[in-house]
């Protein structure tokens, strides 16, 4: 029982990482960011290459992680999204667009397998990054196995939440956020930089992606695609929770990660999705704003 709870916290936790910088850059921007999974994925590769050049061990790989993805997202928004706020499908298949090109730059080890060389840590094949030994070993407390990596999954997904509130609720950048999912022209009007707070609202959920990458890279391959099937989960997620509403995307990712963790293991997982699905639908059906949204104004 103990293991089926440390697995649905965990994949909830890496759910809800992923879902935050969804619920943020859709509220605030109304961009449906198909790439987003993609970052999840550079977050990934990020820690395995950096293991394999620089050295780097789980807790260094992190902040890096972060930074790169924070990084390409905020290229991304600057160079595409800007130029199409208010499309809606647009921004879809421009992203879209954006998530191939970045799975093929990864196949092709970013062009230069056209030369012959070969990058040790990219290209289609398998990939892993080790996690320290001290996270690996299993533990009993009471009669009450404790798995170390997991639990440091759900550790560190709480302290970001934490701080992900802090600056949305406590901080002069979250407020300015805030307006912007309500009313965009209106916090325009307001004197608010809506391109400059976009931005950097942008990067911060690309590098909340790339953290989530690290953390799936400890127990699952590391891929070129691997970020497809996340970025769906995501955004069932957001949809749930109500978008922008950051304790519906906590409560939401809890849910959604615990059916599917519990249902995969006494079933298998093509069964636990379809469950997800059903719930999923039903809940849409049920309160169609999501279980905490609000409306703009």
């Amino acid at each position: 029982m103990s293991n089926i709870l440390f697995i649905g916290l965990s994949l909830s936790s890496i759910l809800l990482l992923i879902a935050l910088g969804l619920s943020i850059t859709y509220g605030a921007m109304g961009v449906i960011n198909m790439a987003h999974g993609e970052l999840v994925m550079i977050g990934a590769y990020t820690a395995v290459l950096s293991g394999l050049y620089l050295n780097l061990n789980l807790f260094l790989a992190l902040p890096l992680a972060f930074l790169v993805s924070a990084g390409v997202g905020l290229a991304v928004e600057r160079v595409i999204i800007r130029r199409l706020y208010g499309r809606i499908i647009d921004t879809l298949l421009a992203t879209w667009g954006v998530a191939i090109l970045l799975q093929q730059l990864i196949r092709l080890e970013f062009g230069l397998s056209f030369f012959n060389i070969h990058v040790d840590g990219l290209g289609p094949g398998f990939q892993s990054f080790p996690i320290p030994a001290f996270l690996s070993e299993n533990f009993d407390i009471f009669g009450f196995t404790v798995q170390p990596y997991r639990s440091f999954i759900i550790v560190l997904t709480i302290a970001l939440t934490f701080l992900t509130w802090f600056l949305m609720y406590r901080t002069s950048l979250g407020t300015q956020v805030r307006a912007i999912m309500r009313n965009p022209q209106m916090a325009a009007a307001c004197g608010i930089d809506v391109n400059r707070i976009s931005a950097w609202t942008f990067a911060y959920g690309s590098g909340l992606a790339g953290v989530a990458g690290v953390l799936l890279a400890g127990f699952k391959a590391v891929i070129p695609d691997m970020g497809e099937s996340v970025v769906v989960d995501g955004f069932l997620v957001v949809v749930v929770g109500g978008v922008g509403s950051l304790f519906g995307t906590l409560l939401s990712a809890a849910v959604l990660g615990q059916i599917n963790g519990v249902f995969a293991i006494l079933t298998n997982d093509i069964v636990a999705r379809a469950i997800v699905f059903g719930v999923v639908i039903f809940l849409i059906l049920l309160r169609p704003n999501g279980l905490f949204g609000f409306k703009s104004r």
